[in-house]
């Protein structure tokens, strides 16, 4: 079985919030390789256990799975909010190692980036994005 990472992404400074905003981004639970990026032969062979939440103002809007499609597209696939759904912007190139910068395209279209502000084995009971 393979090991599922926590992944917590914290807007980075953009026009709006200069000093970017902590407690505006995305959990995720994903396996990464040992480069930092996701495992995608994990995700496939588990899907049921990759997930999301959004959350702003540290509070959470929705949770969902986290998918890979055609074309090596990644979706953030949120239960039942389909305005707040997002697709990852080359995600499967992006390395989730602290410090890192990933792009994050939302429901319209508009790109955001966010920095990698910690990533850590998923704590005990069900693995749901923000539970560790």
């Amino acid at each position: 079985m393979t090991d599922f990472q926590h992944i917590r992404l914290a807007l980075a400074r953009e026009p709006g919030h200069p000093n970017g905003d902590p407690g505006n981004g995305w959990d995720i639970v994903a396996p990464l390789d040992a480069g930092g990026r996701l495992d995608l032969r994990a995700c496939r062979a588990e899907p049921e256990r990759c997930h999301v939440r959004r959350f702003v103002d540290g509070e959470t809007l929705a949770t969902g799975r986290l998918h890979h499609g055609v074309g090596d597209r990644w979706r953030l696939d949120l239960d039942g909010r389909d305005d707040l759904d997002a697709r990852g912007f080359r995600l499967g190139e992006e390395r989730f190692v602290v410090g890192e910068y990933v792009s994050i395209l939302s429901a319209d279209d508009s790109a955001h980036t966010y920095v990698v502000e910690r990533v850590g084995p998923v704590a005990g009971g069900p693995e749901r994005a923000g539970a560790s």
